[in-house]
């Protein structure tokens, strides 16, 4: 136990055969339980777990690949059902040293936080040793990130080393987290519906022989859109239905406005060059003003979401 706190890790692992014995064999001794989710990998790693003899061990191989968001749910359904007060999720791949394990237990079980997660760009100097691309995709999706999730307080949404109580997690629907990579950045999400806290960690970045499963590609072809979906879900669960707010009218309006504010100026461009006849001053005003009065009214309704942030 680490602080009368009762502690599982979950460690979701694919493929990870040549790693996943080292991180098995680093867990503190306060770690009352380690649950590896092998996610159906094709080498011998539920062996390389198991041959830890570790008898906080559980081991648990899926039939067929839940990817890492539907493996790390299934862990934590794992994690409940011993009784867990205190769920951590670790990766396989030796990414996540142990010794900042109690950093993040910390923030849970002395500061009042609901979930603590690690933050690269808080170690300093263990920026250098980040992938520049890594370090550009990942400022571009904390930005989109934080207007999805509503925690403007919260970097590096991407980090998977996390900590959640399990009082928390018992009420989050897990069923409805994506079970891909896109896993972390849903978990905030769905947090803020229920006014959570929620605290960045300083934790370095740490790179060896393991390769990333998910390239930047994919990561712009989809996470963009799985965001847009998000952030609009959370002003609908949160801004309309459970407590209709001014956030969600300025919203609204505002984004109203700026549509009829492209689409009129745009006919109004296309009709005056086909004509080629110069535009009336007050034709020019019906599109201008919309636009910057919906300008106005989304950049208030970001400010007073950023003001919604739980502390």
């Amino acid at each position: 136990m680490y602080k009368g706190y009762r502690v599982s890790i979950v460690v979701p692992a694919h493929n990870e055969e040549r790693h996943i014995g080292k991180v098995v064999k680093a867990m503190p001794d306060f770690v009352d339980t380690i649950i590896v989710v092998d996610d159906c990998s094709q080498d011998g790693t539920t062996q390389a777990a198991l041959a830890c003899g570790d008898p906080r061990l559980i081991v648990h191989r899926t039939p067929h690949n839940q990817g890492v968001g539907g493996a790390v749910v299934l862990g934590f359904r794992k994690a409940m059902e011993v009784g867990s007060e205190i769920i951590v999720k670790m990766d396989g791949d030796g990414q996540m040293p142990s010794e900042y394990l109690a950093s993040l237990l910390d923030a849970l079980a002395d500061e009042g936080y609901d979930y603590a997660k690690g933050n690269r760009f808080l170690a300093g100097e263990a920026l250098a040793v980040m992938p520049k691309h890594r370090i550009f995709g990942n400022v571009v999706l904390t930005f989109m990130t934080k207007l999805a999730s509503g925690y403007w307080h919260i970097f590096d949404p991407q980090n998977g080393y996390l900590a959640i109580k399990g009082d928390a997690l018992q009420v989050l629907d897990l069923d409805h987290l994506n079970k891909r990579y896109f896993f972390e950045n849903d978990m905030l999400v769905h947090l803020n519906l229920f006014g959570f806290k929620v605290k960045d960690i300083a934790i370095p970045a740490c790179y060896g022989e393991e390769e990333s499963g998910i390239s930047l590609v994919q990561v712009g072809s989809t996470f963009p859109i799985l965001l847009m979906r998000r952030f609009f879900h959370r002003v609908y669960q949160k801004y309309i239905l459970r407590d209709f707010s001014p956030i969600a009218l300025f919203l609204l309006l505002g984004l109203a406005l700026i549509c009829w504010g492209v689409l009129f100026g745009t006919y109004v461009w296309i009709r005056s060059a086909i004509a080629q006849q110069a535009t009336p001053t007050g034709t020019i005003m019906l599109v201008v003003l919309p636009l910057i009065m919906g300008f106005q009214l989304v950049l208030q309704a970001v400010v007073l979401d950023i003001q919604e942030t739980p502390k």
